[in-house]
């Protein structure tokens, strides 16, 4: 950026230069527009990433363009290429883009969509990418990516030219209509309007493709980003039980992610709004300086006063009345857009945890509460979408209207002109064309409202994802290694445990675990026995004291109910590790020696295993699992509590025997559960639902 904000300025002092020579206005304008340009593209460094591609390209344009026009200005410019001079408008124009770019940086909702799409323009990650038909090559991602915006943004600028240039083709074309010039017809037709088309047409086909690749390596890139920061140091665990704002983080993760950057499969992301918004301006200012040409000379409808630019600011005024209305109108889209997301995403997750839990509520009968239930959260969609249509009833009725009389305008106030001979119909129609490109530009509000509103509630709701992914990360209690390597113990010094709500269930827990010393644990149920146990594995934030490890321990926390993902046996018997970290024989043995021996001929065999196994053959596979981690402490946390008691037994014996090293710490509310221990832990009542853990006395198993 300092180069190009060097570079700028040089230019911007050639064209002072070339001002005080030729007296030119217009070349003064530029030289100042340029310096201001210069500084806000030198300054450009503290801004978004992002927007910094867009301040780079209007820099570089401005130097680029504006060396031309001087050329021009001097006399260099060699008369052979005299039709391909370029306007006056068109560096000031990219100039002042420049500047603009840098202006609407300091906007807050221009930060939050920037913050967001930064972390893809500012990642260090490698690559691959291909141009056809050229091999593969390495690159970092966001160098390909910034490369690919550039040319979006330059065929882009490219297409609007050729836009301009049609408008004076078509020009051309009615005024040989209406002079009857066949020979003129014909040229205007073969020689302009069909290579400008066709050239046209291919930069959108060009534009489509690059566009796309954009978008879904984006989206890859993003996806990813967003992933491991939920699933890292248990974020996603922490943010469930914080509750909040981020509500349904799959469907951020999933749907909102799509939006945001493109819309997903409607509606528009910010690289479409970035694009429309370079596009709409290109048009503005281009149309704007030829309305203004066209209607130099009209003047006030059946008078004689002239009002320099008159359809331009007809234009102008017409298109900020329509947009206030529509902002008055269209306001509440936003709020209602945002709860539309949520309560989808609920009823979704409603259904699909019904279908998580089919045996469960069968086996209760409970299907007519399901019904209620559904019913009822399906109605809030209900209700918020008759919302929706209420406003956008009003705000189609609006902008339907608008843009039945946006047409019209132009030829109403050029009529009088053409019937009194003044102008040609190739310039009424040229003129109701600039008209319309420049009330397209200015009314693009109106246009996107509907889309904006969505895409701001999109951007809210990742936003708040971000956020609480942040709060979840803010550094809360964890157990330390110790440093000493010879140490075997695990001690517990002054816990104290709280509910994320603040309320204290644990006080003052001091105690030691001995390796090799099986520890059971037992208490009234909401006394903090599994909050202990998640606070030992490192899980459980909300906590104070010390919890000091064995050095390099491998801890092995089985719930009560585990989880199993979908997929091939084999993979939910190893899971989190990969099924090729342990051969078959090892599996296969893991879940004999688990009682499972009826499974072993279904380790490829995909399934829902949670669904399809009961509660007691769920926790005897994640005993098999513990059989292969074989873990330095394993803590039980009622892991055996769907087994009968012979069972469980049996299950103990054989941790016993298949893990002699590993120290087994329990949590169970059955007295059977002693004689497989060495100690017994009691959480007692030590203050109004406060529990500290107390030793008790009992005989060693034999």
């Amino acid at each position: 950026m300092p180069l190009l904000a060097l570079l700028v300025g040089l230019f911007s002092a050639g064209a002072a230069a070339v001002s005080l020579k030729t007296g030119d206005n217009i070349v003064l304008l530029l030289a100042g527009v340029g310096f201001l340009c210069a500084v806000t593209t030198y300054r450009s460094r503290t801004i978004s990433k992002f927007l910094q591609i867009f301040a780079a390209i209007f820099a570089a344009e401005t130097v680029i363009f504006g060396t031309i026009f001087l050329c021009a200005q001097t006399g260099l410019w060699p008369a052979s290429l005299e039709e391909y001079e370029l306007p006056e408008s068109l560096p000031l124009t990219v100039a002042i883009f420049g500047i603009l770019v840098y202006a609407i940086s300091f906007i807050p909702v221009v930060r939050s969509m920037t913050r967001i799409a930064d972390r893809y323009f500012d990642t260090s990650d490698e690559t691959r990418a291909r141009i056809w038909p050229f091999p593969a090559f390495g690159a970092r991602e966001r160098r390909v990516a910034v490369a690919m915006v550039v040319l979006l943004v330059v065929i882009n600028q490219a297409q609007v030219g050729m836009s301009l240039r049609l408008s004076f083709f078509n020009r051309d074309w009615f005024n040989a209509i209406q002079n009857k010039d066949e020979a003129a017809f014909w040229s205007q037709l073969f020689t302009v309007f069909t290579p400008w088309a066709f050239l046209y047409i291919a930069t959108l086909v060009f534009e489509y493709v690059v566009t796309s690749t954009l978008i879904i390596r984006w989206r890859r890139w993003l996806t990813g980003h967003y992933v491991n920061r939920w699933l890292d140091a248990h974020t996603h665990y922490r943010m469930s039980l914080a509750g909040g704002a981020a509500d349904n983080p799959d469907q951020r993760i999933s749907e909102d992610i799509s939006r945001f950057i493109d819309g997903g499969q409607v509606g528009y992301g910010i690289y479409s709004f970035s694009i429309l918004l370079i596009s709409n301006l290109s048009s503005l200012v281009s149309f704007a300086i030829l309305l203004w040409d066209l209607s130099a000379n009209f003047t006030l409808p059946y008078t004689a006063i002239a009002v320099p630019g008159f359809l331009f600011w007809v234009a102008l005024i017409y298109a900020g009345v329509g947009t206030f209305v529509t902002h008055l109108i269209g306001r509440p889209l936003v709020r209602l857009s945002f709860e539309r997301q949520r309560y989808e995403a609920d009823f979704r997750f409603s259904l699909a945890r019904l279908r998580e839990y089919a045996e469960q509520v069968a086996l209760l009968s409970g299907e007519p509460t399901e019904k209620i239930s559904l019913t009822a959260r399906f109605g809030a969609i209900v209700k918020n979408y008759f919302q929706i249509i209420a406003c956008r009833k009003n705000l189609t009725a609006f902008t339907g209207s608008y843009g039945q009389l946006s047409p019209i305008i132009p030829f109403v106030v050029a009529a009088p002109f053409y019937f009194a001979g003044k102008i040609t119909l190739g310039i009424m129609t040229q003129t109701a064309r600039a008209f319309g490109s420049v009330d397209e530009a200015l009314t693009f509000f109106v246009t996107y409202y509907v889309s904006l509103a969505e895409f701001k509630a999109v951007l809210d709701r990742l936003t708040s994802f971000e956020h609480a992914i942040e709060s979840a990360k803010t550094p809360g209690f964890s157990p330390k290694p110790s440093a000493d390597t010879t140490r075997e113990n695990l001690d517990i010094e002054t816990l104290n445990l709280r509910l994320p709500n603040g309320r204290e269930i644990v006080n003052g827990a001091s105690l030691r675990l001995a390796a090799n010393e099986p520890v059971v644990l037992t208490g009234p149920s909401g006394s903090g026995k599994s909050t202990f146990f998640r606070a030992i594995a490192g899980i459980w934030p909300y906590a104070g004291g010390a919890i000091t490890l064995p050095a390099e321990a491998k801890i092995l926390l089985l719930p009560q109910r585990p989880y199993i993902p979908i997929g091939p046996l084999r993979a939910a018997v190893t899971y989190p590790a990969n099924p090729d970290r342990y051969g078959d024989a090892a599996i296969l043995e893991a879940l004999r020696a688990a009682q499972l021996g009826g499974l072993t001929g279904e380790l490829d065999v995909e399934d829902n295993w949670q669904q399809r196994l009961s509660g007691g053959e769920q926790q005897r596979l994640a005993i098999a699992r513990a059989i292969l981690a074989k873990p330095d402490w394993l803590f039980l946390d009622e892991a055996t509590s769907a087994m009968d008691e012979a069972m469980e037994a049996e299950i103990y014996e054989i941790l016993a025997g298949k893990l002699p090293g590993t120290t087994i710490v329990s949590i169970g509310h059955r007295a059977s559960l002693t004689q497989f221990h060495k100690r017994h832990i009691e959480m007692r009542p030590s203050a109004a639902g406060i529990f500290t853990p107390t030793e008790i006395t009992i005989k060693a198993a034999e």
